[in-house]
């Protein structure tokens, strides 16, 4: 038996429960109903953050539940509970049941079976020991305080967690994934007399924390905070105007995932919601912009080698060279809509519903040089990090705040500036994009979405890419 098989059977021996009668108690929940499934979970996950000199919070916690759904028509009963027993999944059927009122449907076709596994089954939790995680945070503090005297606080945090989930269909399809994912964040606090200003740095994966935590991987990310902190510490008032934007690789791209990513979700274009509604086969974007979502890439924050609803993950072209191929769907709404689920169908856990949700969105490159790219604007801004951001659906307006940022000034890079705020309307966005560079970056494993109030995490990534027209607002007037 395999890593993950025996991970999958612990849901059951844990609980003392018997397969075959669960199955049967799913065969009825779901019969007549159009699709549906079981959604059992077991996770455990830690999270320990320093500050201020000394280990400021440290947690473990464990969870296991299940979720119930049935699904007829457009209609939806769910329940769950964090209780798991036989017991437990007859009450949740007798109340999902209900959805259908006398309606018989044909149950969907279930996912296709996979044996593809896109990260390892070992439990990150266990990789290295409690007090070599202290220990590293205090050497990471140590560290940084060396390394220069301006230093005025220092903020780190390892964050972890090991997820088994299996899923019933009353076809009798079942499916399993071991799931591993581990993030680290590191922030400094610099100042030079009365002003202090922040840079930091995070990063993680599908992965063990051994790979993220070698001396020349922590010291490299402390490095990277105390240059944004350095950085910031010269910045000078951003102008506000309307200017060409350039937006560098990697972590820029949660732009066009809050921008437009969301706007590419089945269930909002279902329901005509989206700025995107009724578009497919149209141009939306202009020649060269390709953007996909891809939940195949190995190890990466995003990746799934299914979803929470057993369909295997895959590259779904979103744009291709401009023109609207297709969007990220999840069972619902695709047998809704009549087309092929792509295995976007996410979940935060248990408790919640599957829904629509992006994996790792991704632009693909184009053929300029950054360098050209930069040279091609007279006046400009640079944006380089970003922080938050809000975006509407419907509309498609948004406002992000840029955490690094410099003017371009004839064609060069110049000073970095503070306080811009990027103001557009993504679909309009898309037709601005004028170059795209060659040197498209992931970002390093550190985004999380939120939507319904469910959170899952999520990778973005791009190439430097230039807007011919954005609005930035600033605290300065241009």
């Amino acid at each position: 038996m395999s890593d993950t098989a025996k991970a999958e059977e612990m849901l059951f021996t844990r609980a003392g429960l018997d397969r075959n009668k669960v199955q049967t108690l799913v065969d009825g929940a779901l019969d007549g109903c159009d699709d549906g499934e079981l959604f059992m979970e077991y996770k455990q996950s830690e999270a320990l953050a320093w500050d201020d000199g000394r280990l400021k919070s440290a947690s473990f916690d464990t969870s296991q539940g299940f979720g119930l759904r049935a699904v007829s028509d457009e209609s939806t009963g769910y329940a769950h509970a964090s209780e798991l027993s036989e017991a437990a999944i007859k009450r949740a059927s007798d109340t999902v049941q209900s959805v259908r009122q006398g309606r018989s449907g044909t149950m969907a076709d279930g996912p296709t079976g996979t044996n593809q596994s896109l990260y390892i089954d070992d439990n990150p939790l266990n990789d290295v020991p409690f007090e070599e995680k202290v220990k590293l945070l205090e050497e990471i503090d140590a560290y940084a305080r060396g390394r220069d005297d301006r230093v005025r606080q220092v903020s780190a945090s390892l964050a972890g967690s090991w997820q088994v989930v299996e899923i019933l269909r009353s076809d009798g399809m079942r499916a399993g994934d071991v799931r591993p994912l581990v993030r680290f964040n590191v922030s400094i606090v610099m100042g030079e007399g009365d002003r202090q200003e922040t840079g930091s740095f995070g990063t993680g994966g599908r992965t063990l924390y051994a790979d993220y935590l070698k001396p020349e991987s922590w010291k490299a990310a402390i490095d990277e905070a105390m240059r944004q902190a350095d950085v910031n510490l010269s910045s000078v008032p951003a102008p506000a105007g309307t200017v060409p934007v350039v937006l560098g690789p990697g972590w820029p791209g949660i732009l066009l995932h809050e921008a437009i990513g969301h706007g590419l979700e089945g269930d909002f274009n279902r329901k005509k919601t989206s700025a995107f509604s009724e578009l497919l086969g149209q141009r939306v974007a202009s020649p060269g912009v390709t953007v996909v979502d891809d939940g195949t890439l190995m190890d990466r924050r995003g990746s799934l080698s299914i979803d929470d609803e057993g369909t295997p993950t895959s590259r779904t072209v979103l744009i291709e060279d401009g023109i609207l191929k297709g969007y990220m769907q999840d069972r619902l709404n695709s047998r809704l809509m009549g087309v092929a689920p792509p295995g976007n169908g996410r979940r935060q856990d248990y408790a919640h519903m599957p829904i629509p949700r992006m994996t790792n969105t991704v632009m693909e490159n184009g053929d300029r040089d950054p360098e050209e790219i930069i040279k091609s604007v007279k006046n400009g801004l640079y944006a380089v990090n970003f922080g938050g951001g809000q975006v509407d659906i419907t509309s498609g307006k948004f406002v992000f705040t840029c955490t690094e940022a410099y003017q371009i000034e004839d064609g060069k890079i110049g000073a970095a500036v503070k306080g811009a705020t990027l103001i557009g309307n993504g679909p309009d966005v898309l037709t601005k994009v004028s170059m795209i560079g060659n040197d498209m970056e992931l970002d390093p494993g550190v985004g999380t979405c939120g939507k319904d109030g469910q959170g899952v995490p999520v990778g973005v990534g791009q190439p430097t890419l230039k807007i011919d027209e954005l609005t930035v607002g600033g605290t300065e007037a241009g």
